[in-house]
């Protein structure tokens, strides 16, 4: 269990790290991998249940993105551009 807990964790720092050159990219992403890892953690531990999980995940993800700048986090161009 404790290895578990320490991929999700590692899931969720990750989750943290958006990327994209401007601000909207880096929300976006942010709330995309925000999104997926709450899912999996809601899932994986239940409690507040996927939905709360995913709802959660991508406004911490989102608001995060949003907060960075791109010297900060950058991981190159999203896949969309």
């Amino acid at each position: 269990m404790a290895k578990v807990r320490s991929v999700l964790l590692a899931a969720a720092a990750l989750a943290l790290a958006a990327c994209g050159t401007t601000q909207g990219d880096r929300a976006a992403t942010g709330a995309i991998i925000g999104g997926g890892t709450g899912g999996v953690i809601g899932l994986a531990f239940g409690g507040v249940g996927v939905g709360a999980g995913i709802f959660v995940g991508a406004a911490i993800g989102a608001g995060t993105g949003a907060l960075t700048n791109a010297r900060q986090v950058d991981l190159g161009k999203p896949i969309w551009r």
